[in-house]
């Protein structure tokens, strides 16, 4: 039968394929458009399946925040390209709001995706077929707070809420919540920059304050000192550690004549009620992926030579 150009940009707007590939589909299916829909869903599966293998370590980090509430999560793609694509932008933003709902993300990657009764995963893996590239949902956080406000900070913004880095800060008060909200920020916008590795020293890993110890200790012992005075510069020295990974204990970006627990001790003023930072959450994207090298040169030249 003969195929108008009005249905295959029907099927083009309904799906986002490309024209020759709704018009494959609609011939194969006799011009039956809910069956050339899902014609062209086999396929992009089949291309997903296909580029499966492909390390996806670029993409977005998406945030999104309610009242006392944000999430956080991140979606990957192979190029920064895709970053930039409107369709894949508005996945991200979605997403992050199904983790607004669900949290974490075995939740997030199972539950509906907005406006469709397919999962997030699933909705994800059919939008390789019209984005040509290997996709994936990675994880998703939140934080939540009974009263307070939990601030939000992204990095890089590509978009609102979307972008390279994501960083949500958790502050509990029976204050003003536009206030703390505004220092909470400021906090975000630090963690983003520090990138601490916890809230309170209590929080380190044992096993990496030991280590730090027995290097301490090491580099100590090398004076010739008295013990004594060797367990004297080992406390010292972990103090200055402690100062520099402590997200409580940092000189404070915003005024690093002050430490970020003294800052918040400032904060109450404005926020008019004692406050407590209880959490963070730091997205870095494509943070430990293992990112294939590539000869770009040779892989251009494999291309021409087909």
């Amino acid at each position: 039968m003969s195929i108008s150009a009005a249905q295959v940009k029907e099927l083009r707007d309904l799906t986002g394929a490309g024209m020759m590939d709704c018009k494959a589909a609609l011939n194969e299916t006799n011009g039956n458009m809910e069956e050339a829909v899902d014609w062209l869903r086999k396929k992009g599966i089949s291309k997903a399946d296909k580029k499966a293998g492909r390390t996806a370590a670029e993409g977005l980090i998406g945030v999104d925040a309610g009242v006392r509430e944000a999430a956080v999560v991140e979606v990957n793609s192979e190029t920064d390209f895709v970053a930039r694509n409107a369709a894949f932008q508005e996945i991200v933003a979605k997403v992050a709001k199904v983790a607004l709902a669900y949290g974490a993300t075995e939740a997030v990657a199972a539950a509906k995706y907005p406006g469709s009764d397919k999962s997030v995963t699933d909705t994800i893996k059919d939008a390789v077929g019209t984005i040509g590239e290997n996709l994936g949902f990675r994880r998703s956080a939140k934080l939540t707070v009974p009263h307070g406000a939990v601030a939000t900070y992204v990095h890089n913004a590509v978009a609102d809420g979307l972008g390279k880095l994501g960083v949500l800060v958790a502050i509990e008060t029976t204050g003003n919540e536009h206030a703390a909200n505004a220092f909470g920020r400021q906090v975000a916008m630090h963690v983003a920059a520090t990138n601490p590795m916890a809230l309170t020293a209590e929080q380190i890993d044992p096993a990496a304050v030991e280590r730090e110890k027995a290097i301490f200790s090491d580099q100590a012992r090398q004076s010739g000192k008295p013990e004594a005075i060797i367990e004297k510069m080992v406390e010292g020295r972990m103090r200055k550690f402690y100062e520099e990974v402590v997200l409580l204990k940092q000189a404070f970006v915003l005024n690093p004549d002050i430490t970020v627990e003294k800052a918040l001790k400032d904060a109450e003023k404005e926020i008019g009620a004692p406050a407590k930072i209880t959490a963070y959450l730091r997205f870095a994207l494509g943070e430990g992926i293992e990112k294939e090298e590539t000869d770009f040169a040779a892989e251009v030249a494999a291309a021409v030579k087909k």
